[in-house]
């Protein structure tokens, strides 16, 4: 029998964890910020490896484009534990930077154990330069199906800290949400809608207009290469919805796993 993370036991694989984290964030990250977001689902997969691309671009309300990428290796250490680092390389304008991020999921739940599966992670990035802060980020996931129909609601906070903000503002803790329903029509071949929202700070919310909420279609398949192992991919055209959030963004992930 699988076994899953204790809830006694959460809270000190959160501190260890964000302790230990490294990622990077760059001056422009509020600019590039969910660019190659994807949306976090609670399984994990204990023993899978894998190999990880993102990749985004994005249309800002300014006018210029913003581009993210990354590469990541990741395995599952435990029936409930997902751990996987990443190399990533921001683009806005004609600043670039480059991050380093380590993140980790936890099954909390054993899948269909009850009506919503749960989970928990968490992520750190560390600056590869000296002039920019850290940023630490943890969330919960959900997911429920009915039928052909998985549904995921995931809420994520997240906040920057060390270096000072170089406009001078104080860092906040802000909240986000994403939320996805996808139609599992072939392992191949699934589709449905992704959407991602920032509110702003967690308990003052930025007005209507002022909130970064990008909505669009998604296409999602698993492709079998070999014995135990795939190829996942998964890709969105999402399109703002308020002033503050980017006019067009394209998104796509591609793991190999094995």
């Amino acid at each position: 029998m699988k076994k899953y993370l204790p809830i006694k036991n959460i809270f000190p694989f959160i501190l260890s964890t964000l302790a230990i984290l490294l990622c990077v964030i760059s001056c422009t990250k509020d600019a590039v910020a969910g660019v190659a977001d994807y949306v976090f689902t609670p399984a994990v997969e204990y023993g899978e490896r894998e190999f990880d691309i993102k990749f985004g671009s994005a249309t800002l309300p300014a006018g210029n484009s913003a581009q993210v990428a990354s590469v990541g290796l990741g395995f599952g250490t435990k029936e409930y534990w997902f751990t996987e680092v990443y190399f990533k390389q921001e683009r806005s304008g004609n600043v670039t930077a480059s991050l380093l991020e380590w993140e980790n999921k936890f099954q909390l739940t054993a899948p269909g154990e009850y009506a919503v599966d749960t989970g928990l992670v968490t992520e750190l990035e560390a600056p590869l330069s000296a002039d920019i802060p850290w940023e630490a980020k943890i969330g919960m996931l959900f997911q429920t199906e009915f039928g052909w129909l998985q549904l995921n609601v995931n809420m994520l906070f997240k906040r920057a800290f060390g270096k000072a903000d170089p406009s001078g503002a104080p860092y906040t803790t802000n909240f986000g949400y994403q939320l996805q329903a996808k139609y599992r029509w072939q392992p191949v071949m699934e589709f449905g809608v992704q959407y991602f929202g920032d509110m702003g700070e967690w308990n003052n919310w930025d007005e209507k207009a002022k909130q970064n909420r990008r909505i669009g279609p998604a296409v999602f398949g698993k492709i079998a290469s070999g014995s135990r192992q795939y190829v996942k991919y998964n890709a969105a055209w999402l399109i703002g919805v308020t002033d503050a959030s980017p006019d067009h963004t394209f998104r796509m992930q591609i793991e190999y796993e094995y």
